[in-house]
């Protein structure tokens, strides 16, 4: 309390540590949290195989000529269903447009002919209206329905309800029965996964889909048109437990082998490997934030030493006077000891106090720029950050208190 500024600058090596501690741990767990519900979005117990287009069938070509066949196809379905087990749900999507339209207002869009189980096995969420159903997949004849993503219904209908309003895609129209919850993938983990947005998405009904537009999907762009034939765009699998989805992608994966190995036209993704592929990369990742932090408290620590030592020279004819009253050496350590103790503990709280005001920081940066990841305050990181403060001034501390109870107490009663 003598020293002020001189204890205050003893503990500022251990204050920045252990800030750098809570405040870089609490922004990486934000990171990993929100990267790890992205991939939760698509299902811990799915499975998901794309058609690709292959290499050698990027070439421009006339539509009505030329159309590359190409991806999954409905025999693989079937042979999946038949062979690859235990599969509790799967579920087939069909692109069939690549623009939605409402007079004036045009949109790119994934239109996706699919079934009404993709709500459960993707968790998908209706936030107005409802999503379809099984009577949809009978009514061919009847107006057909869709539902649309959160940003279809906002560029499209910016003034008026889209529940029970029109669109239309290409030559044929929809009504719109439900928007789906806005899902913040764009630019995230789960946008990576699927390869799109999934709130420009448009689903109507499988059979509906295949009636209206076929095989055959045509798409416009720098004022040319391309065709191309895929039978299916899009499978769900789902496994009835997380252990058994490894198991069953490797059955998926044997089974488009067989005809799709040459032509490279499937991709097939696992969610649950890169869960657990993020939460390892996240592990290294703290590890490596801690012994950043750790330099820093070693730093403070030799901080606290070098202190100590000037003190125990400054303060001789104390310990001598101390020792000639009956002072054993255990005491002088114990003295020596607490001071820094206290000071790297005080050091402690005060870091703990800056890194969540470090935090506090980030939330406020994340509410200007939503970029930026929410920060999440971990427990471990404040707990280990001051058990590490005080063991600093334990460890760094013992040389100097050992010094001091090493004095010969004639000798520090004469020193001046």
């Amino acid at each position: 309390m003598l020293h002020k500024l001189r204890s205050l600058l003893t503990a500022l090596g251990i204050i920045i540590g252990i800030a750098a501690v809570v405040s870089m741990a609490s922004y990486g767990e934000g990171a990993k949290q929100a990267a790890l519900e992205d991939i939760r979005q698509l299902g811990a117990r799915n499975i998901i195989v794309r058609s690709v287009k292959p290499p050698d069938s990027n070439q421009a070509s006339d539509s009505r000529q030329f159309a590359p066949k190409y991806g999954l196809l409905r025999r693989d379905l079937r042979r999946i269903e038949q062979t690859v087990g235990p599969i509790e749900r799967i579920v087939p999507l069909k692109k069939v447009g690549a623009q939605a339209q409402r007079g004036r207002y045009k949109t790119p869009a994934a239109v996706f002919g699919t079934t009404p189980v993709l709500m459960d096995v993707a968790s998908l969420k209706v936030a107005r209206g409802r999503y379809l159903t099984e009577a949809d997949m009978l009514q061919l004849n009847k107006v057909a329905v869709a539902v649309i993503g959160a940003e279809i219904a906002d560029r499209l209908f910016p003034l008026v309800d889209p529940i029970g309003s029109q669109l239309r895609v290409d030559t044929q129209t929809f009504e719109v029965v439900g928007v789906l919850n806005r899902i913040g993938l764009a630019g995230g983990a789960g946008s990576a996964l699927v390869g799109r947005d999934l709130n420009f998405d448009v689903h109507i009904a499988m059979p509906v889909a295949k009636a209206r537009f076929g095989d055959t999907l045509f798409q416009r762009s720098s004022g040319s048109m391309q065709a191309s034939q895929v039978e299916i765009s899009e499978l769900y699998i789902q496994a009835p437990e997380e252990d058994q989805v490894v198991s069953v992608s490797e059955q998926v994966k044997r089974v488009l082998e067989k005809e799709h190995k040459q032509q490279q036209d499937t991709s097939l993704t696992v969610p649950l490997e890169l869960l657990i592929q993020k939460e390892k990369t996240q592990q290294m990742f703290n590890i490596m934030m801690i012994l950043i932090a750790g330099l820093s408290l070693l730093v403070g620590g030799i901080g606290i030493m070098n202190i100590m030592l000037a003190s125990v020279t400054e303060r001789t004819r104390e310990i001598g006077i101390r020792r000639a009253l009956g002072a054993t050496r255990h005491h002088i350590v114990m003295q020596f000891l607490v001071e820094t103790t206290v000071l790297s503990g005080i050091g402690g709280v005060i870091g703990v106090g800056v890194g969540l005001g470090g935090v506090g920081a980030l939330t406020v940066l994340h509410q200007l720029w939503p970029d930026l990841e929410q920060p999440q305050v971990t427990m471990w990181s404040i707990a280990v950050s001051f058990v590490v403060a005080t063991s600093v001034g334990v460890v760094f501390g013992l040389y100097p208190a050992i010094k001091a109870s090493q004095q010969d107490p004639i000798v520090a009663l004469r020193h001046d």
